[in-house]
């Protein structure tokens, strides 16, 4: 198993910028949001990848097209002469002066400064393989994503050397098939309605950490109706005390925490004496 999570960032929990950090005229899944992340102490970035009909790479999460482009489209189903000419939008639906990013352009931008967690990459795993190795960038590639056979098959035959997290949604469905794989298997997201989650037992969190596996935490809430982390969210943090959020998740042993709330979340671990 190798693991080059600490490549440009020494801390004991790293900070994971959900999609980068947006807001206000910077939209998500972008250079910009990506780069004010990085500003704000984020040691590894998420973003959302698609494959366009004539198989280039962009980042987006697809179906959030009516929202982020005040459009009705399927970017899956559109050329990338197509896609380049569009423009993001901001918080009042007012377009702004980006457009999407391709996969190589976030790869040469952030090459040798940060680990890269591509997300939602399923239907295209070769290509953005190819991508990659194009760049020579596999050590800070991150990849994450629930472990169906299929999906594990293609890392197995793609990817083995790639370092890969499967998420684990209220209970660990696959470590034991994946140990007998030919897979970098490195560490897992846990997902948790409450603390009374299998996943979320200390005998099981310590059970991982013994056998090498770095956890993640998503603090992210999505949906106040599905909790990712039994409550222990950015919101929690923000609004009340982040001891309850994000320091709980620290304190229970994850080693890596997803936010929207980089700068925020960053300080907070600092000012707490758990990173430097």
């Amino acid at each position: 198993m190798k693991n080059t999570l600490h490549l440009y960032n020494q801390d004991q929990v790293q900070v994971a910028a959900h999609r980068g950090t947006a807001g206000v005229n910077i939209p998500c899944n972008t250079i910009p949001a990506f780069d004010i992340a990085l500003r704000g102490g984020a040691s590894i970035l998420e973003m959302d990848l698609f494959k366009s009909t004539d198989g280039e790479i962009f980042i987006f999460h697809t179906g959030k097209e009516p929202y982020q482009l005040n459009k009705h489209i399927d970017l899956t189903q559109m050329s990338s002469e197509e896609i380049r000419p569009l423009r993001l939008i901001n918080v009042d639906f007012n377009p702004t002066e980006w457009g999407l990013n391709t996969f190589d352009e976030v790869l040469e931008h952030f090459k040798g400064r940060c680990i890269l967690n591509l997300d939602r990459f399923g239907s295209c795993i070769p290509d953005v393989i190819k991508v990659v190795e194009r760049h020579n960038m596999k050590e800070q590639i991150l990849l994450k994503y629930a472990p169906n056979p299929a999906i594990l098959k293609i890392i197995e035959e793609v990817a083995p050397d790639y370092m890969f997290m499967p998420i684990y949604m209220e209970e660990d469905t696959a470590s034991e098939m994946i140990e007998h794989m030919n897979i970098n298997f490195m560490g897992a997201e846990l997902v948790f309605q409450t603390e009374q989650s299998p996943v979320a037992q200390p005998e099981y969190i310590e059970k991982m950490k013994k056998n090498g596996k770095t956890l993640w935490g998503n603090a992210v809430l999505y949906n106040y109706k599905v909790p990712l982390s039994a409550g222990h969210t950015d919101d929690v943090s923000m609004m009340d005390d982040p001891n309850k959020g994000w320091g709980w998740l620290a304190d229970h042993g994850f080693d890596i925490i997803q936010t929207d709330w980089t700068y925020q979340c960053c300080k907070y671990l600092k000012d707490k004496g758990i990173n430097k």
